[in-house]
C-alpha cells in the first residue's frame, strides 16, 4: 500500500514541475509582444540633410520629393537595421544608410574651369543601440545612440572634350572621404500585427572628417577636391518597416 501511495507522489511531482518551470519561462497572457525575446528586420526611407554643407555655392537645398530643404545639401536616403531585443527594455543592432540618388551640380566648374558636373553621395556603417522606455500592447517610443563609419564621395565628370575607348581614360573621377560619424535617434513604433512593425525615426548625428589640409593630398590632377572637411551635422527624419522574428 505504501509503495502505490509513494509512486503516486512521485507521479504528481512529476507533472507539477515541467508545468511550474514552464509558466516560470513562458511570458505572461496579454503581454506586450516586445516582452518575448525577438530580432526584428527593419528598411527604412526618408530625407538626409546636411544644412551646412551645399553641394556648390549656386546649389543649395538638395533635391527630394519634398523640393530643396534647407540652404545645404538634402537628398533621399535608404537603410537597413538588424535590431536583436535581449530584453524588453534594449535593442541592440547594426544599421546601413546610403543615398541611391545623389544630389548633382550640373554647372561645376571647379579650379579647372572646364564645363564640368558634381555629384556627392554618402554611405554610413554604424552599431546601434536603443532604450524603450515605454511598452503597451502595440505602441513603443525609444531612444538611441548610433556609433560607426561614413563614407562620402565626390565624382566630377567633364563634359567637354572627345570621347576615347575607355582603356585610354575615362571623363569620371571619384574622391572618396572616409571618417567617424555619431548621433543620436529618437522614434515609435506601432505593431500592426504580431510581425508587422510600422514606425518614424528622427536622428541627428555630427561627422567627423579629415581636415582641409588632410583632404588636399586626395585631389585630383586639374584641382578637384574632396568637398566635406572637418566636422559635419547631418540630420534625417525616416519612415520605417519591419518584420520582427521571434526567438
Amino acid at each position: 500500500m505504501r509503495s502505490f501511495v509513494g509512486l503516486g507522489a512521485l507521479a504528481t511531482l512529476a507533472v507539477l514541475i515541467p508545468q511550474d518551470a514552464a509558466s516560470q519561462q513562458a511570458p505572461p497572457r496579454g503581454a506586450p509582444p516586445a516582452v518575448v525575446a525577438h530580432t526584428v528586420a527593419v528598411l527604412e526611407g526618408g530625407i538626409l540633410t546636411l544644412p551646412t554643407a551645399p553641394i556648390s555655392a549656386g546649389n543649395r537645398g538638395g533635391a527630394t520629393p519634398l523640393g530643396a530643404v534647407g540652404n545645404g545639401d538634402a537628398t533621399m536616403f535608404l537603410g537597413a537595421l538588424i535590431l536583436y531585443r535581449a530584453t524588453p527594455i534594449w535593442g541592440f543592432g547594426a544599421a546601413v544608410d546610403f543615398a541611391p540618388r545623389p544630389t548633382s551640380d550640373p554647372n561645376y566648374g571647379g579650379a579647372s574651369g572646364l564645363t564640368r558636373a558634381h555629384t556627392r553621395s554618402y554611405l554610413t556603417l554604424a552599431g546601434e543601440v536603443r532604450y524603450f522606455p515605454v511598452h503597451t500592447q502595440w505602441f513603443e517610443p525609444w531612444v538611441g545612440l548610433s556609433a560607426g563609419a561614413v563614407i562620402i564621395a565626390d565624382r566630377f565628370t567633364t563634359d567637354a572634350g572627345y570621347d576615347v575607348p575607355p582603356f585610354l581614360g575615362t571623363k569620371s573621377v571619384t574622391e572618396s572621404t572616409q571618417g567617424f560619424a555619431g548621433g543620436l535617434k529618437v522614434g515609435a513604433d506601432y505593431l500592426v500585427t504580431d510581425r508587422l512593425v510600422i514606425g518614424l525615426a528622427l536622428g541627428a548625428s555630427e561627422w567627423f572628417l579629415p581636415s582641409a589640409i588632410a583632404e588636399q593630398a586626395s585631389c585630383d590632377p586639374i584641382g578637384d577636391c574632396p568637398t566635406l572637411q572637418g566636422n559635419v551635422a547631418m540630420f534625417e527624419f525616416g519612415l520605417t518597416l519591419g518584420y520582427r522574428i521571434p526567438l
